[in-house]
């Protein structure tokens, strides 16, 4: 899994940055989101607001890939 595209965010909101991400099959997620929580950093899965007016994730991942995908996210903002 690798990061294609990065857009670093300057402004005071949570929002640190928005990424895509590329699997090792190739298949590219547009749409994630670093965020600053109040215990650190995490990636925000793509969501989409429905008719109800609720948030849904797009894209569920394992808890072991999203930790993989957050560690890969913070060290290519920090650089």
């Amino acid at each position: 899994m690798k990061i294609v595209r990065m857009n670093k965010l300057v402004s005071g909101t949570r929002t640190a940055a928005f990424l895509d991400v590329q699997t090792d099959d190739g298949i590219t997620i547009k749409g994630f989101r670093l965020v600053n929580g109040s215990h650190g950093m995490f990636v925000s899965s793509p969501d989409q607001k429905s008719k109800d007016g609720k948030f849904y994730e797009m894209v569920t991942l394992p808890r072991e890939m999203k930790l993989q995908l957050e560690k890969i996210a913070i060290s290519e903002y920090n650089k």
